[in-house]
C-alpha cells in the first residue's frame, strides 16, 4: 500500500551509494556518517513517509529530529511557503521588519504559557540558547549558570558552555568558556529533594550563578524523564534566589509530550523558553520567548542591535511557522497525542522483556528504548532502515533509540512502524 513502507532495492540503493561517494568528496569530514550499509539519501517526504533517491519508501519514527510534528511537507505549510515566496523571500532583519514576522511574534505570545510574551527569533536552537544565556546575564548581572549532565543545547561555542555531553565539548575545550556548574540530571527513581539540594549546594559554591538551564525532558540525552515535581521545585527555588530559569523545549515543544509545551504538564512557567525544531514546519527557525521582566533587561536598540543575524525573522520561515502553528491547533495534535500515548507506551513496554533492553521510558510521542550496548542500538537502526523504518540512535553513549514519530502519523502507519521496530529488535538479539 502506498501509505506504508516499500523496499525495492538493496539498502542503500545504487543511487544513494553514488551520492555517498560524491558527498564524501565535497563535504567537510565529521558531518555525515557514511558506511556500506548506511545512510540513504532522501528525495521527498510526505506525512510520515520518506522516499529515497532509489524509490524506496520508509516509515519515519524520528520526525527528522522532531521537526515534522505536523507531518513532512504538510500541505498547508507548503502552500504558505509558496504564497510567501511570490511576495517576499528575505527581509532586512533588525533594520526593516515585516508584517509576517510581527504576526508570528503575536502568535507565539498567545501560545506560550503565563507571561511569556516577548520573543527573539533565531535560525537554530543553539542560537536561541545563546540568546537566552545573554539575556540571563543582563537580567541577573551574573555570568554563570547551572546546567545538567546529558544535556544537549546545541554545538556552537556558546551553547557548548552548557552542553552536558562530554564528547561534544572535549575536542573544543580550549575554546569553551567554563561558566557552567554541571549537576546530575534527576532521572527515574531520583528524589526531588536531593536534586534541589544539589542546586542549593552549587549556589553556595559559586555566588556568580545567575541562571539555571534545563530540558524538561532530556531529548538527545536519551529521553530522560525527571521525577514529578522536579520542575515545580526548581521554579520555586529560582524564585527564592532570583535566578533566571531557562527551559530548553527545542525538542519537547509544540505538542510532542501531550501538552503544547512539556512545562505545561507541571504548570511551570520559565523566565525564558527556547523553542525550535517543530516551530517552522521544516523551515529553519527557532525562538527564545521570555517574560517582559527578563527580556526588558535588553536596552532598546539605538540603531545597532546587540544581538542579531542576517536572516532574523526570515519571511519564508515566519510564514511557514504561522501555518504550522495553525495546523497544530486545527488538527488538535495535543489531544491526538494524549489519546494515543497509552497505546504507544504499551507497544514499547512490550520490549522491556527483551534480553538486551535495559529500559523503556518516555511521555507523549517522545520515547526511548535503551539497550545494554551501543552496538546493538546501532545494529537495530541499520537493520530497521533495510526493512523500511527510519530510527534514531541517541543517548550520551549511543545506547538508546528514540521513538518520536510525526504527531499526525495515522494509526496504521504507527502500528506498522512499531511492528517493524519490534521485529528488528528481536531478530538482532537472536543473531547477536
Amino acid at each position: 500500500m502506498d501509505e506504508l513502507e516499500s523496499v525495492v532495492t538493496a539498502i542503500p540503493g545504487p543511487r544513494s551509494r553514488e551520492l555517498a561517494t560524491e558527498l564524501a568528496r565535497y563535504e567537510a569530514p565529521g558531518v555525515t556518517y557514511l558506511a556500506d550499509d548506511y545512510p540513504v539519501f532522501w528525495e521527498r517526504a510526505t506525512g510520515a513517509l520518506i522516499t529515497d533517491v532509489d524509490g524506496n519508501r520508509y516509515l519515519d519514527l524520528t520526525s527528522a529530529f522532531g521537526v515534522a510534528a505536523t507531518g513532512h511537507t504538510n500541505p498547508r505549510v507548503t502552500a504558505a511557503i509558496v504564497e510567501q515566496s511570490t511576495r517576499l523571500i528575505h527581509g532586512m532583519g533588525d533594520v526593516h521588519p515585516t508584517e509576517v514576522r510581527t504576526r508570528l511574534l503575536a502568535r507565539l505570545a498567545a501560545l506560550a504559557p503565563g507571561a511569556l510574551s516577548k520573543t527573539y527569533l533565531a535560525t537554530s536552537g543553539a542560537e536561541a540558547v545563546e540568546f537566552a544565556l545573554k539575556t540571563a546575564l543582563l537580567a541577573s548581572g551574573k555570568p554563570h549558570a547551572i546546567a545538567y549532565g546529558g544535556a544537549y543545547h546545541g554545538l556552537s561555542l556558546g551553547a557548548l558552555e552548557v552542553a552536558g555531553i562530554e564528547k561534544f565539548r572535549l575536542p573544543f575545550a580550549p575554546l569553551v568558556a567554563e561558566h557552567a556548574t554541571f549537576l546530575p540530571f534527576p532521572g527515574a527513581g531520583a528524589a526531588v529533594d536531593d536534586a534541589i539540594a544539589a542546586v542549593r549546594a552549587a549556589l553556595v559554591h559559586d555566588p556568580q550563578i545567575g541562571a539555571v538551564i534545563v530540558e524538561p525532558i532530556q531529548g538527545r540525552g536519551g529521553v530522560i524523564v525527571p521525577p514529578a515535581g522536579f520542575l515545580r521545585a526548581l521554579r520555586a527555588l529560582c524564585d527564592e534566589r532570583a535566578l533566571v530559569l531557562i527551559l530548553d523545549e527545542i525538542y519537547t515543544g509544540f505538542g510532542r509530550t501531550g501538552t503544547m509545551f512539556a512545562c505545561d504538564r507541571e504548570g511551570v512557567v520559565p523566565d525564558l523558553l527556547c523553542v525550535g525544531k517543530a516551530l517552522g514546519g521544516g523551515v529553519p527557525l527557532a525562538a527564545t520567548i521570555g517574560t517582559p521582566r527578563v527580556m526588558d533587561a535588553w536596552p532598546a536598540s539605538s540603531g545597532e542591535a546587540l544581538h542579531t543575524s542576517t536572516f532574523l525573522g526570515n519571511p519564508l520561515a515566519c510564514a511557514a511557522a504561522l501555518a504550522n502553528l495553525e495546523e497544530l491547533v486545527r488538527l488538535d495534535v495535543v489531544a491526538q497525542v494524549r489519546a494515543r500515548e497509552g497505546g504507544l507506551a504499551d507497544r514499547l513496554h512490550a520490549l522491556a522483556s527483551s534480553p538486551s533492553v535495559r529500559d523503556v521510558r518516555g511521555v507523549g510521542f517522545l520515547w526511548a528504548v535503551e539497550f545494554d550496548r551501543p552496538e546493538i542500538a546501532n545494529r537495530v537502526v541499520v537493520r530497521g532502515l533495510a526493512r523500511g523504518v527510519i530510527l534514531l540512535q541517541s543517548g550520551p553513549a549511543g545506547t538508546s533509540i528514540t521513538i518520536a514519530p510525526p504527531l499526525t502519523i495515522d494509526d496504521l502507519q504507527l502500528e506498522r512502524a512499531l511492528e517493524l521496530f519490534e521485529r528488528t529488535v528481536r531478530e538482532t538479539e537472536a543473531s547477536w
